[in-house]
Parts: structure tokens; sequence; C-alpha cells
């Protein structure tokens, strides 16, 4: 390996990297801080099995929250894929997602693959409205989810939450936690878990009224957008250490 025959750089190439190392390690230590924090709101702002009310809630805010069938609140819409053999259904400007694309990142703004207004056509798949819609993943991994930013469609892996009125889109999001869990107990399958439409639309969650719902989907979404910001900075001071490793050794 090539060595700086001047020890004190060395000395000095190695305490740059000692303290952006220790600053990364730092700045993780925060990200998991606030991921830990979420979870723990999660649990104290939603009601607990066999609760009706959350332990923790917003001033002014009393009463029961209201059980109903998420088939009650939302439209269950699967997807579908239009022909691989015809070009003339591929690279359109429809958005067409996958599970493997959600999961990630809290809002669905562009698929990796399009289709064409003639695929929409000629498939199962269903265009589905912006911002009133959860993607939800029904197959294999189950649960993963995503708010629509943009009119799109989606394969059938998933069975996607058109969301009534009355019910907030980032309220819905938030307490994806307890849909997964409740999806994974009513899915079946020999090959993979699935869960059907019908399935889902019968799982029973507890609702506040609407007011109380934006409150909640309020935090939650100031709370995603600071873990999505210390991410970004995590991020960048990895990429950036990887830069300087390559710049400073020959």
């Amino acid at each position: 390996i090539n060595v700086p025959t001047d020890r004190s750089e060395q000395v000095k190439i190695g305490l740059f990297f000692k303290n952006l190392d220790a600053n990364i390690i730092l700045q993780e230590k925060h990200l998991k801080k606030l991921q830990t924090m979420k979870q723990a709101y999660l649990h104290e702002m939603f009601p607990a099995e066999g609760e009706s009310v959350p332990k923790r809630r917003f001033e002014g805010f009393t009463g029961e929250w209201k059980e109903q069938k998420l088939g009650d609140i939302a439209e269950i819409v699967g997807g579908g894929t239009p022909s691989t053999s015809n070009p003339a259904y591929w690279n359109g400007n429809i958005d067409w997602y996958s599970p493997t694309e959600i999961g990630k990142q809290v809002f669905a703004n562009g698929s990796i693959k399009t289709i064409t207004q003639l695929g929409l056509e000629k498939s199962s798949a269903n265009l589905l409205p912006a911002n009133r819609t959860v993607l939800f993943t029904s197959r294999a991994s189950i649960g993963d989810m995503a708010i629509l930013r943009r009119p799109g469609t989606t394969n059938q892996g998933f069975q996607s939450l058109v969301l009534r009125d009355g019910i907030d889109t980032y309220f819905m999001y938030s307490m994806g936690y307890l849909l997964k869990a409740k999806a994974l107990k009513n899915a079946s399958g020999s090959t993979f878990l699935e869960i059907s439409g019908n399935n889902l639309g019968k799982i029973k969650v507890l609702i506040p009224l609407k007011e109380e719902q934006q409150k909640i989907g309020s935090f939650f979404r100031k709370l995603d957008k600071r873990i999505a910001k210390q991410k970004e900075k995590v991020n960048k001071l990895k990429a950036m250490e990887q830069a300087y490793l390559h710049e400073m050794f020959v």
C-alpha cells in the first residue's frame, strides 16, 4: 500500500476521518432517537388493542373513537398488468407501481415503469386519484404503504385505499403499522401470503372525528419530515466520507 512518509500527514488524515466518523455516528444516533420517538408516539396516539381511546391526545379532544370497517371508509382498489408483449401498452405517461417501489418513502412521486392510456384500457389496472390514495401492498411483503402524489396505477400486488370524504390521508398512512398487523393476521396462501380486497375491507379500525384525524396526521407529517431530513444528513455525510477516501488516498 502507499503510505505518506511524513507521519504527521498520516496523523492529520487519521484525525480528519476520526472526526468525520464521530459526526456520522452522532447523526445516526439522532436519527435512531427520532425513529424510536415516532414509534412511541404511534403506540400512544392510536388506541391499543381492546381500547377505544388512545393514551395521548391533543387538548380539546374527548370521547371514544368509532369502530368502522376499512371498506366503509375507503374504496379498496386492486391493480393489473398490461400485456408485456405489446409495446403500445408501455412507456406512456401513466405511473405504474410494483410493490418493490413502496415502503422506503412516504410519498409515491413517480414509478419506475409507466403505461399508456391504451395499456390502462386493455388491462385490469385502475387509475387512482392523487392525494386521496394510500397505496397498500397485498402480496408477499404485505402492508407497505405510500401516499400517491399524482394519479397512477399499480400491478396486482396492491389493494390500495382510495379514501372517502371525512378521512384524512396522512392519518390513515400513519396508522399503517396497525393495518399491516391486521392484514397479516387475515392473509393466506401456500406459495406466498396475500390478502384480498374483500378481506382487507372487512378489517375493523378505530377512527376519531376528522378534526382529530387532521391534528394527528399533521403531527406525524412534521415528524416524518424531520426523520427524512435527518436521513438525508446521514446519507450526505456517508457520501462525503466515500468521496474524501477516494481523493485522499492514492
